[in-house]
């Protein structure tokens, strides 16, 4: 019976948990008055991206909105990535070239070159994207933008991944809704701890109040979830979460590839804020545990009682993770959710287990 009263204790701590992320899952549409549309600088850094640029350059540049400036980072690139900026360059006056030649300090260091592109800006308002991110329509950069205001000066909004065949596209896919559920959600209750540089914005004076990424410059990953763990607050943070002002990437293609990247992604974790750190380890330690407690109380308590208990945890994820995960259209992925958590804790355990974590200091 002890076993039931564990189990029963960790299934409400996990639908706390679905409470908070539900206030993302079910809150209002976030419409952003787009009337003042102040000057914005739309910054890309980009290593040895020069086929990306050629398709993705024409789609920042037909946005709609009345005045922005594309500033094109080249980082240190061996492919012909500069020579394909300098093309477009030629052809659109908005677009803005910072050449990063490879600095002994900070070699291969993104945050080095995102710092030279943000200082080359001429607006306070920045927003930032991947080389290799495709937004969802021309109205991205103006749904991103609205949500500015004298107030609220970080935006996050969302990168997704493109649909591609085979379980790995459907299991990135998975974990990036999951993670976005998350930091979506600890947002929307005043709690912002995280956001993704494929999709993300906010004001130059925010960057240089926090002397930009200085606390974490020798950290190969961060410039985007860290620096909004270190500046966004309950006041200063809006969600941008209009399906057009998504961003779409390509997914890795392999699992080592993938694996390596999470690896890298997680390594940043241990630099947020004690409350952020618990949070988010309590929630992974109580999925952990369900999946453990479940297993357990099926084979050695009354199966019954111990089916109830699991069929309640599952029905509150199909609502709340399937709602999150509709809303950022990926309906696709709602029948196997059970699958696709207990794959991610897998992954999350042996990541923690191994400790992992690169030592390379390029960002790509």
């Amino acid at each position: 019976m002890l076993l039931l009263y564990f189990l029963a204790a960790v299934v409400f701590l996990n639908c706390v948990y679905y409470f908070i992320f539900s206030k993302f899952a079910f809150s209002s549409s976030t419409n952003a008055d787009a009337s003042d549309s102040a000057p914005v600088s739309l910054i890309v850094c980009a290593k040895n991206e020069a086929a990306n640029l050629q398709k993705y350059i024409p789609l920042w540049l037909e946005q709609q909105y009345p005045t922005y400036e594309l500033i094109l980072i080249n980082d240190a690139s061996t492919d012909n990535t500069l020579e394909v900026m300098e093309q477009f360059a030629e052809q659109d006056s908005r677009i803005k070239i910072v050449n990063v030649e490879n600095n002994e300090a900070f070699w291969a260091s993104k945050k080095y070159a995102l710092t030279l592109g943000i200082k080359r800006a001429a607006n306070n308002q920045l927003v930032f994207t991947d080389a290799d991110c495709r937004p969802a329509s021309s109205l991205w950069l103006s749904h991103m933008a609205a949500h500015f205001s004298e107030e609220k000066e970080v935006i996050l909004g969302y990168g997704g991944y493109e649909k591609q065949p085979g379980l790995l596209n459907q299991l990135i896919r998975f974990e990036t809704v999951h993670t976005a559920m998350q930091y979506f959600g600890y947002a929307a209750v005043g709690m912002p701890y995280m956001g993704v540089g494929r999709n993300l914005a906010y004001t130059s004076r925010v960057y240089y109040e926090n002397n930009g990424f200085i606390s974490h410059i020798k950290l190969p990953s961060g410039d985007d979830d860290l620096l909004v763990n270190e500046t966004a607050t309950a006041s200063n943070t809006s969600l941008c979460l209009e399906p057009e002002a998504f961003t779409y990437s390509i997914p890795k293609q392999t699992f080592k590839a993938w694996i390596r990247q999470k690896r890298r992604h997680i390594s940043t974790a241990s630099r947020y804020k004690s409350k952020h750190k618990l949070l988010l380890g309590v929630y992974f330690l109580s999925n952990l545990l369900f999946w453990l407690l479940a297993i357990a109380a099926l084979v050695f308590s009354d199966w019954r009682i111990a089916l109830v208990l699991i069929g309640f945890r599952f029905l509150m994820q199909y609502i709340v993770v399937g709602k999150s995960a509709k809303r950022l259209k990926e309906e696709t992925l709602i029948p196997l959710l059970p699958f696709y958590e207990l794959f991610l804790v897998c992954l999350q355990l042996s990541i923690f287990i191994t400790k992992s974590t690169s030592k390379n200091s390029r960002w790509k």
